[in-house]
């Protein structure tokens, strides 16, 4: 596993401490868990947009889309 350092705002700080506490997990987990829930988002968001880049998309209105999938 890699190690990485980060500089957060002292607010920032202070509730993620306090959550921490409170739950009695580490900081380095919620951090953890934070990161890989937002990379997932940021990697769907990107692919979407890059499907809506595509020059060859095709587009369907929702009729057009249960129609050719047979709903």
């Amino acid at each position: 596993m890699t190690t990485l350092s980060i500089r957060l705002h002292d607010e920032t700080f202070r509730r993620l401490n306090k959550l921490a506490q409170k739950t009695r997990r580490t900081k380095t987990s919620f951090i953890r868990e934070m990161i890989e829930q937002a990379l997932d988002e940021y990697e769907e968001a990107y692919v979407a947009l890059d499907r809506l880049n595509y020059k060859n998309a095709r587009y369907l209105k929702t009729a057009e889309l249960e129609k050719e999938l047979g709903l």
